[in-house]
């Protein structure tokens, strides 16, 4: 897998390189601490596939930069990595076609399964901001004890394995708990249900925000 991680500042790219190293040890990463490099960059290797993007970048508005790469680049994944992760800019990252967002406050391990979702071809939106979603309405989803949980680590971007582990259950309990899930939130996929979580305001105590 071909990488480019595109932020000014050396440390989150050290610490961006650590998580990439354990999402694929075989991984080739290419960096850049501005737009005009990142630009250049996605020029010369048109087999990128992943990139992470700062939005905050020295010589170009990140979501300019976004829309670009996009532009030349449409069938290359790309996840914002950023500092701000307000329900605007979460939105308007998702609106331009990112396919995922990620805060850097987030933890090592999320933001590992954070990019093992998207690369898989899902979508990873920060728990944060799809919690404080506020419906203006509506009844809370039926969900039991266990899939409040499943769906609660379903948010987090983790698999179904690693929830299982965790909630020390097997696998295939794990899955029926999805489907069930899914039913109830109206979704065909993981992501979908996600999304439905977040629209209604879901709250791992099953209640809504308000």
């Amino acid at each position: 897998m071909k990488v480019l991680v595109v932020d000014d500042h050396p440390l989150i790219r050290e610490a961006l390189r650590n998580v990439l190293a354990e999402l694929d040890a075989q991984s080739e990463l290419l960096e850049s601490a501005d737009s005009a490099g990142a630009l250049r960059t996605a020029a010369t290797h048109p087999d990128i596939d992943l990139v992470l993007l700062d939005l905050n970048l020295p010589d170009a508005q990140g979501f300019t930069t976004l829309e670009e790469l996009r532009r030349r680049r449409p069938a290359t994944a790309l996840v914002v990595c950023s500092a701000q992760h307000d329900h605007q800019h979460v939105a308007r990252a998702i609106a331009l076609g990112a396919a995922g967002y990620i805060p850097k406050s987030t933890s090592h391990d999320v933001m590992v399964n954070a990019l093992r979702l998207v690369c898989s071809g899902g979508m990873y939106l920060p728990p944060e901001v799809l919690l404080a979603a506020n419906p203006g309405g509506g009844a809370a989803p039926q969900l039991t004890r266990r899939e409040t949980e499943v769906l609660a680590l379903m948010l987090e971007g983790k698999s179904n394995k690693r929830i299982a582990r965790e909630l020390d259950m097997a696998e295939a309990t794990v899955k029926n708990h999805v489907t069930a899930i899914l039913k109830t939130l109206g979704a065909s996929n993981r992501t979908e249900a996600v999304i439905a979580a977040g629209r209604l305001g879901w709250k791992p105590d099953g209640s809504l925000g308000r």
